[in-house]
């Protein structure tokens, strides 16, 4: 089952801490100095403050690690994060005698030299244990690697750490005066080494998340969770080693080896921009990568793509062809009697069956190319849906509009009555539809207000009425007037003879008496009979000597007698 994580920090912060401990009670030791040598005691009042810093730290861990060892559960724990916290405060002490060279140089030597003892052993304990789970890792199964990888990032982060100090300490060496040239040499090679390895596992463990997330794409649904499970694993076994990678190339960089290939590794892991990006070699090498990648891929696939692309064109032709052809097949067949289409129902199929065949070539064509349509389709769908919540004015517009060619109340170029307009109906789309008004006006309605309202169709018969009515004087011949009227009404050209026009005296008003004037004619002569049986109604009436009576008014002036001056 691996270590358990609570038992690790604990196994590992008292190892470290408790080697920790017996180095500062040999510093303990070692500052208490013989006064024939140095004149200086532990006791002396010209201890400085320094000093008197390094010996309570020193003695604090001490008395904290005796404790340790009869400690146990909560309290075990608080005890061994405040060891923890004393080697850091031990170390910032340090680093203040050197700097300010407080403490003769042979003891900071030696507590230095300690301090090296230290990570040594830590350094040798962590990478045995790191070994260990890493093995513990590689055999285990994916659900029990989530908690062994929570142990094993622990354990890298406290190898950085004591790496981070091996590090400080040849620097305080260096500082004291102490070659180093030797331990500089191998620390360089082996922080080179490390940067060989984590960038190495960095960069597998990158492409296996790639190639992770293109099974996932293409995988049915019983086999994602097994897959996420796995991707889970990777992602956070490349978090552990990004951040390993990172800390060492902050050591590399103090120790002047090249580290540019390696800040472009971690810039296209991580996709965050640093002032290392700034770094004319970091982003020589970044373009010089990307470069390279790019030429290879031009090599190893633009033969194959552009054959792809070929296709596609091809498959586009033809399909343009086809649509062609549809649109001739589908306009020869919506024309027939039997199907008794309206013009914007036919409109509808051509220009319908037309797209339908160019959508379905852009799509056989995109499968060719290697696309997957299934997203494609998946990611329309719930587009759609939230378009349709967005557009919903539009959508009871379009439904308005497959009502109207359903049920076809107008056809191209009737002469309606809808939506508050009246006009010729010049061109419908399944959203809106465009009328030209009597004085050549294009006024566009949306089909919903057109559905939602009462439509009334002027030309939708091919034979229409014409309603006229007009009044002769009481005084006139009746009869005479009703001949003339006759022969006016059958002798026109455009008047039907079946159905037979109607003639009536209908109402014999306050000052005429009307006759009623109702002849059949084709929808187109409407107008043209009535302005012509108006005309000549009026020019027969003149000549005949029949009057046609207009409203009247005659004013009767009453002039009152003179008044007397009593105004009686």
């Amino acid at each position: 089952m691996g270590i358990r994580r609570i038992g690790l920090r604990r196994f590992c912060i008292t190892v470290l801490l408790l080697l920790s401990a017996t180095v500062c009670a040999n510093e303990e030791k070692a500052l208490a100095y013989d006064a024939d040598t140095t004149s200086v005691n532990t006791t002396a009042p010209s201890v400085n403050r320094i000093e008197q810093q390094l010996n309570t730290i020193a003695q604090d861990i001490k008395d904290l690690s005796q404790t340790l060892n009869t400690a146990a559960g909560e309290e075990k724990d608080a005890l061994q994060l405040k060891l923890f916290q004393k080697n850091d405060d031990l170390r910032s002490a340090l680093s203040n005698a050197i700097r300010n060279k407080s403490i003769p140089q042979g003891e900071l030597i030696a507590l230095v030299t300690q301090q090296d003892k230290y990570s040594i052993g830590a350094t040798e304990y962590l990478e045995d244990k790191i070994k260990t789970l890493s093995e513990q890792i590689d055999n285990a199964k994916n659900e029990e690697r989530l908690a062994l990888l929570n142990d094993y990032q622990e354990l890298q982060f406290y190898l950085s750490q004591v790496t981070i100090a091996s590090w400080q300490n040849i620097k305080w060496f260096r500082q004291l005066g102490v070659d180093e040239s030797e331990a500089i040499v191998s620390f360089r090679l082996l922080i080179e080494q490390r940067l060989r390895l984590t960038s190495a596992s960095v960069e597998y463990f990158y492409q296996q998340l790639g190639l992770l997330d293109k099974q996932l794409s293409a995988s049915p649904e019983s086999e994602k969770s097994t897959l996420q499970l796995s991707q889970l694993v990777i992602k956070q076994r490349l978090d552990i080693s990004v951040d390993s990678l990172k800390s060492l190339v902050v050591i590399a960089d103090q120790l002047e080896i090249d580290s540019a290939e390696y800040k472009r590794l971690l810039f296209e892991v991580t996709g965050s921009i640093t002032q290392d990006i700034l770094n004319l070699e970091v982003l020589l090498t970044i373009i010089s990568h990307w470069s390279a990648n790019a030429w290879d891929w031009v090599a190893n696939n633009a033969p194959q793509h552009l054959f792809q692309l070929m296709v596609f064109g091809l498959i586009l032709l033809v399909a343009k062809m086809l649509a062609q052809i549809t649109r001739k097949i589908v306009s020869k067949t919506v024309v027939s009697e039997n199907l008794k289409m309206s013009q914007l129902m036919r409109d509808f199929f051509i220009g319908m069956s037309g797209n339908v065949v160019w959508v379905i070539g852009i799509m056989v064509g995109l499968s060719q190319v290697g696309l997957n349509l299934a997203p494609i389709l998946t990611g329309f769908g719930i587009a759609g849906v939230i378009i349709g919540f967005a557009l919903q004015d539009t959508l009871s517009n379009f439904a308005a509009g497959m009502m109207l060619l359903i049920y076809r109340p107008f056809d191209v170029g009737d002469f309606v009555f809808a939506g508050g307009v009246d006009g010729k109906v010049a061109s419908m789309s399944l959203v809106n539809t465009t009328i030209k008004t009597f004085d050549n006006q294009i006024i566009i309605v949306p089909n919903s207000k057109i559905w939602g309202d009462v439509i009334k169709n002027v030309t939708h018969e091919r034979v229409r009425r014409v309603d006229m009515v007009f009044g002769i004087g009481y005084s006139d011949d009746l009869l005479k007037a009703e001949a003339v009227l006759t022969e006016i009404v059958t002798e026109h050209e455009s008047v039907l003879k079946t159905p037979e026009p109607i003639i009536k005296v209908h109402t014999l008003n306050t000052s005429s008496v009307d006759f009623i004037v109702r002849p059949w004619v084709r929808t187109d002569d409407y107008w043209d009979v009535y302005w012509d049986v108006t005309k000549e109604v009026k020019l027969r009436f003149d000549r005949e000597g029949i009057s046609i009576p207009f409203p009247q008014q005659d004013v009767h002036l009453h002039m009152p007698e003179k008044v007397d001056e009593k105004g009686i």
